[in-house]
């Protein structure tokens, strides 16, 4: 029970961070297929809606993660839903803010801020890089995110800094109708934890990322989206 409250805090910002669509190197660490377990991968948990794997990361006790699972909606439709930014707080858990700073083209700059009631709120403003590209079935999208709290709002009291996160998303064509979603994301929401802990509370963050994705897809507008 005492580790309760610190696992939940780490959950939240790596599962709502993820929604974010920032370096260009992550983009070479996202590929097709891309699980090779010469780069470290081990499988962490397979459900039949996502398999979550994790590395160990050189900087710290805390892994880094990714996950592949099937959505079952274009990925056109699924780009759309992780794209809407600025409604987050309509339908995304704990989100009560969330303020773009800057869109040009296929960069973004947006702040959000996080709401878990059971212990501090958490804050951070990351850039955001996306790129797409044709292939047999339909469009291919990538993105990439990273901390960039300079160019956000300063700190706030009583709320955390997340001053760590960088991670990715890759959705290929699984025919015409659906999706082969891969994520990526390494994270660190701050405060004093056991490294075991955390990396178990990120794992049901990512399965509940997924959850949430599939279940906003089913909306009809993000079908009638146009790119």
């Amino acid at each position: 029970m005492m580790y309760r409250r610190p696992m939940l805090c780490r959950v939240l910002p790596a599962l709502m961070s993820i929604f974010l669509v920032g370096s260009s190197a992550a983009f070479a660490a996202i590929l097709p297929g891309s699980v090779n377990p010469l780069d470290g991968w081990k499988l962490a948990a397979d459900t039949r809606d996502v398999a979550i794997y994790s590395r160990p990361h050189t900087d710290s006790g805390l892994k880094e993660f990714r996950a592949i699972g099937a959505i079952d909606a274009p990925t056109c439709a699924v780009h759309a839903v992780i794209d809407d930014f600025e409604n987050y707080p309509k339908f995304m858990p704990y989100t009560i803010e969330c303020r773009l700073i800057k869109r040009d083209g296929d960069l973004l700059v947006g702040y959000q801020r996080l709401s878990p009631k059971i212990c501090a709120d958490r804050d951070y403003t990351l850039r955001v890089q996306k790129k797409s590209w044709p292939t047999t079935d339909g469009l291919a999208f990538m993105s990439h995110w990273a901390q960039a709290n300079e160019l956000g709002p300063p700190e706030k009291r009583g709320v955390v800094r997340v001053k760590i996160c960088d991670g990715g998303w890759l959705l290929e064509p699984d025919g015409a109708l659906k999706t082969r979603a891969t994520y990526t994301v390494y994270t660190d929401s701050g405060g004093i934890i056991p490294a075991f802990l955390a990396n178990h509370a990120s794992q049901v963050g990512i399965s509940k990322l997924f959850a949430a994705v599939r279940k906003q897809v089913k909306n009809p507008k993000y079908a009638a989206r146009q790119l």
